[in-house]
C-alpha cells in the first residue's frame, strides 16, 4: 500500500500561578523550578510542550484533536503525565497505522530559563514515543516582554511533526 508523508501542527497555552505544594512546574517531561515559584494550572501536569508536540502527531495522522482523547472533564486522567499522553498518542498512531518520522517544536515563556534543560527534554520526550532523540527538536524564546506571555503570566508551545501514514 503506498504511504505519504503528512505534516501537523500544535500549540498550547497555560497560565503561571502559585504552585501547590504538591505541584511542580512541568515542561518537556521535565520537573523544573520557576523563579518566582510559579506552576502551570491545568487538568493535566499542564505541560504544554508536550500537549502542543501530541496535537502535531494527532494532526499529522489526520485523527482528531487532544482532547478528543484526553478530555478534561475526564477525572481519571486527572493529573496524568503528558509523557504518558505522549506514549498513548504514539500508539494511537501506530494502531491507525502511522509512523512517527520527526518532531519540531519551541517552547515561549521569559522563565524558566530552558537552554539547560533541552537535552533532557528531547530524551524525555523521544522515550514517550519510541523515536531517535535526533529527531526531536526542543527550542525556546521569549516574547520579548510583549504581551501575557511576555508579562510572565503563562507559557505557551508550538511543534510541528511529521507521520507516515497509509494513501486511502
Amino acid at each position: 500500500m503506498p504511504r505519504i508523508t503528512r505534516s501537523g501542527i500544535g500549540y498550547d497555552v497555560h497560565r503561571l500561578e502559585q504552585g501547590e505544594a504538591d505541584r511542580l512546574l512541568v515542561l518537556g517531561g521535565v520537573t523544573l523550578r520557576h523563579p518566582q515559584g510559579l506552576t502551570l494550572s491545568g487538568h493535566s501536569d499542564a505541560d504544554v510542550l508536550c500537549h502542543a508536540i501530541a496535537d502535531a502527531l494527532l494532526g499529522a495522522a489526520g485523527l482528531q484533536d487532544i482532547g478528543h482523547y484526553f478530555p478534561n472533564t475526564d477525572a481519571s486522567i486527572r493529573g496524568i503525565s503528558s509523557l504518558e499522553i505522549l506514549r498513548r498518542v504514539s500508539a494511537i498512531i501506530a494502531d491507525a497505522g502511522g509512523t512517527i518520522i520527526n518532531i519540531d517544536s519551541t517552547l515561549v515563556a521569559e522563565e524558566p530559563k530552558i537552554g539547560p534543560y533541552v537535552l533532557e527534554m528531547r530524551d524525555k520526550i523521544s522515550g514517550a514515543i519510541g523515536l531517535d532523540s535526533s529527531r526531536v527538536g526542543v527550542k525556546a524564546t521569549t516574547n520579548e516582554c510583549l504581551g501575557f506571555l511576555g508579562r510572565g503570566e503563562g507559557i505557551a508551545a508550538l511543534a510541528t511533526a511529521s507521520v507516515e501514514t497509509a494513501v486511502e
